[in-house]
């Protein structure tokens, strides 16, 4: 392959990225369809190449559908253990956050709600919210008639609409939340811990990956208890960890988070939603496996000064 080949991909090779990432929610995926798209571009005529962007797309999002319908994908979606995989703020692969649309597609709430359309009906969303594709560009990609897009993109907003009720907070206010929800989480203060949950907040954790389910949880009193007990720390939590954790706020995919570091390696990470002063969601991830992207892009990162020097 001749340079310039090489070149013009690797221009596309961020906005690949980062649809692929929307599409599929895991980093590591996204990284594996890139390379399967960069093979194509090797192999394919491309003197019969028109227009190498849109060929490059087309080729992508077929590639992420075809690992959306996967039989993994459905037995991971089935066994209830899947989750999107966090980047951290500043990660390429985030991509365009230059209209309300685009950061919301890529917040962990919406990328889970999009694992509840079909994988074509996510494709379209996608490349509409957070591409700005017009139908006639989404129908060349998909193969679909232009009325086809529009009537699934309709569907898709409305059932994302449905779940996404919530207000948005600015980072500063959301900031300020999470940390008086963390010290009110790492001192005790459990009626403190209950004020700042919405009525309707739910929390979800991975378990640190020892069961194969993930770990739900749903009202105020329960998530406070759950909450309590994950932020105490205890000398068995300091093992599993390989040492006494710092404790930073980042930010995750748009939104707060609180991370616990070792020896620069982040080993647990909670995102937060926030709405209207108060904690409307929370995430918990613990797995190695699903930070690993986070870490590499934290070892690049100036942390800063943490909240908790020692937990």
């Amino acid at each position: 392959m001749d340079g310039a080949a090489i070149d013009r991909f690797e221009a596309s090779r961020g906005r690949l990225a980062s649809l692929a990432y929307r599409l599929l929610g895991s980093a590591a995926d996204a990284e594996d369809v890139v390379q399967d798209t960069f093979l194509r571009w090797q192999a394919v005529d491309r003197a019969r190449v028109e227009v190498p962007e849109a060929w490059l797309t087309k080729v992508l999002t077929h590639l992420c559908l075809d690992r959306l319908r996967s039989a993994r994908a459905r037995h991971e979606r089935a066994a209830g253990s899947w989750l999107p995989e966090p980047l951290l703020e500043g990660d390429p692969m985030l991509g365009p956050a230059d209209t309300f649309e685009q950061r919301e597609s890529v917040s962990l709430a919406v990328l889970t709600l999009l694992e509840r359309l079909s994988p074509v009906e996510r494709a379209v969303y996608v490349l509409r919210e957070a591409f700005s594709y017009s139908h006639a560009e989404i129908a060349g990609i998909l193969e679909i008639t232009e009325s086809a897009s529009q009537q699934h993109v309709h569907r898709a907003r409305i059932r994302v609409a449905a779940e996404r009720r919530r207000g948005a907070a600015d980072p500063v206010s959301a900031r300020r939340v999470v940390e008086e929800f963390l010290a009110a989480a790492t001192s005790g203060r459990i009626e403190r811990l209950v004020a700042l949950l919405t009525e309707d907040v739910t929390a979800v954790s991975d378990g640190a990956g020892l069961g194969k389910r993930l770990l739900r949880y749903e009202t105020r009193e329960r998530v406070a208890s759950f909450v309590r007990a994950g932020f105490r720390p205890t000398s068995a939590k300091r093992r599993l960890a390989g040492g006494s954790p710092a404790i930073h706020i980042a930010a995750v995919n748009g939104s707060p988070a609180v991370l616990a570091v070792v020896d620069d390696r982040v080993v647990g990470a909670v995102m937060f939603e926030v709405s209207d002063g108060r904690v409307a969601s929370l995430c918990g991830m613990a797995a190695a496996d699903r930070l690993v992207r986070l870490n590499e892009v934290w070892r690049r990162h100036e942390p800063g000064t943490p909240v908790i020097s020692a937990w």
